[in-house]
């Protein structure tokens, strides 16, 4: 499986690590960037081209990494076709995938471990959505909301 990993500054330190870690466990990681530490660099810079080649991509994933992840799951989530999770602990990534299909993971640099966010990786990266069908449906929902704009109806 191909992984698609883009960062800002506060994440490069993991995302090279990360791409390490993906090919010693049998992945292809992809780097988006940055290549080098700027401490002035814009997470939408890489981060978008990340989510962009998960969409493009069928059976890819994608891990974005921030100080925080917030503003990286943000851009993420952008991208037509993207669903990404802020992952935070082991049961968000592992929820992340079974419920919610997500194909893009966002860590926090600055919140977790490097150890911490790689078992986050792990986990997400291993993890099957579950096809429950109130999950599905739900996903579907996001997804016509995404092409058409059309709000779904009211219960």
């Amino acid at each position: 499986m191909r992984v698609h990993l883009g960062s800002d500054h506060a994440g490069l330190e993991l995302k090279e690590h990360l791409l390490a870690w993906l090919t010693d466990h049998g992945y292809e990681g992809v780097d988006h960037g940055p290549f080098v530490f700027d401490p002035q660099d814009d997470y939408p810079v890489f981060c978008l081209r990340a989510a962009e080649a998960v969409a493009d991509e069928d059976g890819s994933m994608g891990v974005v990494i921030g100080g925080s992840g917030n503003g990286e799951a943000i851009a993420a989530n952008k991208v037509r076709g993207v669903r990404c999770a802020l992952v935070w602990s082991e049961e968000t990534a592992l929820l992340g995938r079974q419920h919610n299909d997500a194909n893009v993971i966002s860590v926090g640099g600055r919140m977790h471990t490097v150890e911490e966010m790689t078992r986050f990786v792990g986990l997400f990266l291993s993890t099957d959505f579950s096809g429950e069908e109130r999950h599905a449906r739900r996903i579907g929902m996001l997804g016509d909301y995404e092409t058409t704009g059309n709000l779904p109806p009211l219960p």
